[in-house]
């Protein structure tokens, strides 16, 4: 007698797909705000805007990935951070235009749903919308056989933030003589992988589970460290300084994002000695032959985060980011640009 055709042996299992969805429903609700309507499990996911808080507001979205640095979670069979990186790459892009993340939704399509992998994805998830103060309002587990392979997944992630109009952050107040400040970045974050890749498992031929010199942990956990999230100091800094400009060191370095932000008018100039360049970095330099221009436009380099404020207001800022447990550098300052010259560049001073 043949056999049935039925969507489970097609590849799709809908009672664990109701599995997983019941098991990551209750560590949702730890991300709730209070503006969140409705629960998981709905058509969409409602949230009432808060109007007293936002008088003039402006909505702020984001989406992004993590990229191929979930080749290297899937090499190390380690999948309980790679969700910190999703939230963090599209909040910290929300935070940057000065407003305040307010939900997240996450997008996970794999060739078939493994419940305590895709639950320990989720779960980093959760915790980066801690971080973030946004709620976890909705998502989509796609389980897709055939496209693909056992044990490869893909993820994808979706912010909206508010910001009043007023209080918007585009740089466009950034002059001559302000101060760049740098935050410190947890490491690569989630940029720069096709590169670290290339460099250190296939030139270098090492093994995700190898220690080399100069790094404290093997080579996958050192690429594994989940992305910085910014937001709550960030939202912090907004209430007691008058921050000009901010920039998300991600793909593109210093020498593209830098761009986005500042004034036809002005440069920026880095200090390249004014911080501590991780050693992750200067492996992936000397094994890989990298030029430090190539890595400063691949790599955040150990800033993930830069901020240009007033000369008057940065020492301030730079202890009030201490304060709030964040290290932080003066790397650069703002100068008159003349024709011809870069928007970018760098001193050895």
């Amino acid at each position: 007698m043949p056999t049935k055709s039925t969507y489970k042996n097609s590849g799709v299992d809908i009672d664990t797909a109701n599995d997983f969805i019941d098991r990551i429903k209750p560590l949702i609700k730890t991300t709730a705000r209070k503006e969140v309507v409705s629960g998981i499990g709905g058509f969409g996911g409602l949230f009432r805007f808060d109007s007293a808080k936002f008088k003039n507001p402006i909505l702020v979205s984001s989406t992004d990935g993590v990229g191929t640095k979930l080749k290297i979670a899937q090499l190390m069979d380690k999948h309980d951070t790679i969700g910190i990186d999703l939230v963090a790459m599209s909040v910290n892009d929300v935070v940057v235009q000065g407003a305040e993340p307010l939900f997240f939704l996450d997008y996970l399509a794999t060739g078939k749903l493994e419940l305590e992998k895709s639950v320990k994805i989720v779960e980093g998830v959760i915790q980066g919308c801690r971080q973030a103060g946004c709620t976890l309002i909705g998502g989509e587990t796609a389980e897709m056989p055939g496209f693909y392979k056992p044990g490869e997944y893909d993820l994808a992630g979706f912010c909206v933030g508010a910001v009043d109009s007023e209080k918007l952050i585009d740089g466009s107040t950034i002059s001559v003589n302000d101060v760049i400040i740098g935050v410190a970045s947890s490491g690569l974050h989630s940029n720069g992988f096709s590169l670290a890749r290339k460099v250190l498992l296939e030139k270098g031929k090492l093994k995700v589970t190898d220690k080399i010199l100069g790094l404290e942990k093997p080579i996958g956990m050192e690429l594994l460290e989940p992305t910085r999230i910014y937001v709550k100091p960030l939202l912090n800094l907004f209430k007691n300084f008058n921050i000009k400009g901010l920039v998300h060191i991600t793909g593109g370095g210093f020498y593209d994002n830098i761009p986005r932000i500042i004034p036809q008018t002005c440069r920026c100039v880095i200090s390249r000695n004014s911080w501590e360049v991780p050693p992750v970095f200067q492996v992936i330099k000397e094994i890989g032959k990298v030029e430090e221009k190539e890595m400063f436009r691949v790599f955040n380099m150990g800033i993930g985060m830069m901020i240009v404020a007033a000369g008057k207001e940065y020492k301030e800022v730079i202890h009030r980011l201490e304060v709030l447990g964040e290290k932080a550098y003066m790397i650069g300052s703002v100068e008159k640009k003349e024709k011809k010259q870069s928007l970018v560049c760098f001193s050895d001073t």
